[in-house]
């Protein structure tokens, strides 16, 4: 038997403006259901570019991604929201006054809105056409830097 979720909005996409959604449905004492296609929350911010600076953000001169993404989770947490990760949402459908959406993980969802902050949606790295090039990725070949301090003294080539 298939098991659904109820919800009062479902809110796809775990990055900042999803995280920031989940804050302000609280607010309004509304109960929030999260789908992010990447395994952590955080969007770009955490996926791409974790430890760059960010200066666009309301509030804030400067903050690095990572430190925003700690502070919206830890925003948001006092409104226990559901966060299901590594997962798409693979349907979207009315179903009379809701919604209905199921992910790649065969979850489904009734929500009675749906707010979608999916921002560059589901994304991975360019890699080069290159033969065998999977034996040096995560050793050598890195399409991302989560941590500056393992490239410190290094020589690097940065293609693309």
């Amino acid at each position: 038997m298939l098991s659904i979720l109820s919800t009062d909005v479902a809110i796809i996409g775990a990055g900042p403006v999803g995280l920031f959604a989940v804050f302000q449905c609280g607010m309004l004492k509304l109960s929030t259901q999260v789908i992010d296609a990447l395994p952590a929350s955080g969007g770009q911010c955490t996926a791409l570019y974790p430890e760059k600076p960010i200066y666009d953000i309301p509030g804030s001169p400067q903050i690095n991604a990572e430190t925003l993404i700690a502070q919206l989770e830890k925003q948001i947490a006092p409104f226990n929201p559901q966060i299901h990760l590594d997962q798409q949402v693979v349907s979207l459908e009315r179903d009379g006054s809701e919604w209905l959406l199921s992910t790649s993980k065969s979850l489904v969802i009734r929500a009675k809105a749906v707010i979608i902050a999916a921002g560059a949606g589901a994304f991975g790295p360019n890699k080069p056409p290159l033969q065998n090039i999977g034996q040096y990725e995560n050793k050598t070949v890195h399409y991302l830097v989560h941590n500056r301090e393992l490239f410190r003294d290094q020589r690097i080539v940065i293609a693309g």
